[in-house]
């Protein structure tokens, strides 16, 4: 007697739901990354994440919804890797040397270059642009956390800590952005020391 296949486990329509709304940001930040923000249409990332035109339109009305709603999935993505990063790579080394190299290891990942695509369109539309303040606003903070969870407590609560966090941020974002017209090792880049060097220095005493 043949035993009968057990049914696979159903999904809610809440779960399915939730699937296909990670396919469609997913597949925005792909086509920003491989086509940049002109090119990225609604139909393009209808076509990457395989969904249809309906279940597009159900989570997002329009273009601009989505793709402010793919910058913020794009944050969220950048504080997780940036925590798993952490916590396999903490005990290996220098706190401060780790957490300066999981913390430029952020500004080269496509997700950086996705919102990079994001924030130069936002300069000339407004919408976007207000979207795009009100999520990082959001966001700010929850990042905030993780880098200093990377510092650890003695260098975090420094009262230098504040602007050496600002300073790597602001610095390494700029450095990254010249990597979109030179090709080169981002790990053998001369900054990256300097980055360590000023961090020991401000943060150490």
């Amino acid at each position: 007697m043949t035993q009968a296949t057990p049914d696979p486990v159903r999904r809610t329509q809440r779960e399915r739901r939730a699937d296909s709304r990670t396919l469609i940001l997913d597949a925005a930040v792909e086509s920003l990354v491989r086509n940049g923000y002109a090119d990225t249409t609604t139909v393009t990332i209808q076509a990457l994440a395989g969904v249809s035109r309906g279940r597009l339109l159900h989570h997002f009305p329009s273009r601009d919804a989505l793709l402010v709603a793919a910058a913020e999935h794009l944050a969220i993505e950048r504080i997780d890797e940036m925590e798993q990063w952490f916590i396999e790579e903490r005990t290996i080394g220098d706190r401060i040397d780790v957490a300066v190299d999981s913390l430029w290891r952020t500004f080269r990942q496509p997700y950086f270059w996705a919102a990079m695509e994001l924030w130069s369109a936002a300069r000339t539309n407004d919408d976007l642009r207000g979207e795009l303040d009100r999520s990082e606003h959001r966001l700010g903070r929850a990042i905030q956390v993780v880098v200093a969870t990377m510092f650890g407590p003695r260098h975090s609560s420094h009262p230098a800590f504040g602007d050496v966090r600002e300073l790597l941020f602001t610095s390494m974002r700029g450095v990254a952005l010249t990597y979109a017209i030179e090709r080169r090792d981002p790990d053998g880049d001369p900054h990256l020391v300097l980055w360590r060097q000023t961090a020991h220095r401000l943060l150490d005493d």
